[in-house]
């Protein structure tokens, strides 16, 4: 995974990204431990903006209107979380609404993670279905529907033979077509 959140940021690099703060390897905290990394000047032709780079990687992306913002958010064939960084926590709250991932954090980007009782999954090609929450736990079922025959008994009317019965059963189904909203 390290060689991949590099190799991301690499790409970045060599296309015009710049690096704002992070992004360096620290061996001495762990062999696969990388400073977070803040990016600017990211376009969509760069691995950390057309793939799911999976590391400690942020992207400033400028833009005029919120419109535009969500716009290029939705556009990425992933979606497993999201932030929304504001002063104004229900426009942030609005915002968050149509931005097409799992989890949307407002002024937030863990808490999500430990809120067991709420769904936690990707949307589009991010993850793999949900945990937490009631979804959650629906995923370890598997539903089935159990029917009972109450109008139409499948043996004979008591007191008609098999062939009574057949008619009866046939003038019924006939009868079906009259009945408002069966068709």
């Amino acid at each position: 995974q390290m060689e991949k959140v590099t190799a991301h940021v690499q790409d970045a690099l060599e296309q015009g990204a710049r690096v704002l703060t992070g992004g360096r390897p620290r061996p001495d905290l762990g062999p696969y431990f990388l400073e977070p990394v803040l990016l600017e000047e990211v376009h969509d032709g760069m691995h950390v903006c057309r793939q799911e780079t999976f590391g400690p990687v942020c992207s400033v992306h400028r833009f005029t209107h919120v419109d535009e913002a969500i716009e290029l958010i939705n556009d990425c064939p992933y979606g497993l979380h999201a932030s929304v960084w504001t002063r104004d926590a229900a426009r942030g709250a609005g915002i968050a609404a149509r931005i097409e991932a799992g989890t949307v954090g407002v002024n937030d980007a863990y808490q999500a993670s430990w809120a067991s009782t709420s769904p936690m999954g990707g949307f589009k090609t991010s993850g793999v279905g949900r945990r937490h929450g009631r979804q959650g736990l629906l995923k370890y079922t598997e539903p089935q529907a159990v029917v009972r025959q109450r109008l139409s008994p499948v043996h004979a009317l008591p007191l008609l033979d098999h062939k009574q019965h057949a008619r009866v059963m046939s003038a019924a189904v006939r009868a079906l077509k009259y009945v408002p909203g069966i068709d």
